[in-house]
């Protein structure tokens, strides 16, 4: 009787199988990481959809809520310093300003002392906007978190949990580091979308608050 893992037919040695714990860390640590990665890649490409689909049905596209979440995040803007951002030309900026200032969802004003500056910020439409638009993220994270049993999402939990620890120690390390430029974290060529959770909005400065409309 011939013996299984010691020879094939043509006697050639058979391989045994390979104990994935004694291979390197490395390796399968980077095969792990692969694919954790595909598979999140994959959520967030499906949970965004999701979203999106829901959003254009209230008139809302991701473009708008990307520039509803930078003003939000960072105050009132210059027409020239939001086209820089957005990483695109002038002229494409105005379009999609031009755009949603007629919805309601932002204004461009004027300095008082110097009326060549435009100024774009959130109108009160725009940030209940970005409020609806969390709802609408929390409930549909909430019916997909409630998919999973007891221990699934204590397995969840402790799982973010690691991430969490791991991301704090990221920033510290980053922020440590003397080749970071706080001013440029984060650059301009970032297309993800971004916008605060709810609670997060930010009003117009009150140093700003001179201001005349266009």
């Amino acid at each position: 009787m011939r013996t299984i893992g010691s020879s094939s037919s043509n006697g050639d040695a058979i391989p045994a199988p390979v104990d994935p714990a004694a291979r390197p860390r490395s390796v399968v640590a980077a095969e792990l990481v692969a694919r954790i990665m595909s598979e999140f890649q994959g959520f967030k490409g499906e949970f965004r959809c999701a979203v999106t689909e829901r959003l254009v049905k209230a008139g809302v596209s991701m473009t708008n809520l990307h520039v509803l979440g930078l003003l939000s995040r960072h105050g009132e803007m210059p027409m020239s310093k939001l086209a820089d951002v957005l990483d695109v030309s002038f002229s494409n900026a105005t379009g999609l300003i031009d755009r949603m200032e007629e919805r309601g969802l932002l204004e461009r004003v004027r300095v008082a002392d110097d009326r060549r500056i435009v100024l774009v910020r959130l109108t009160a439409k725009g940030e209940s906007t970005l409020e609806e638009v969390e709802v609408l993220r929390y409930d549909l994270l909430e019916r997909l978190l409630a998919r999973l049993d007891e221990a699934q999402l204590s397995r969840l939990a402790a799982c973010l949990a690691d991430i969490h620890v791991a991301v704090a120690d990221l920033a510290a390390e980053t922020n440590a580091s003397p080749d970071t430029d706080p001013h440029t974290h984060g650059s301009r060529h970032s297309h993800e979308t971004t916008y605060p959770l709810a609670g997060e909005h930010r009003r117009t400065p009150a140093h700003r608050a001179t201001v005349a409309p266009s």
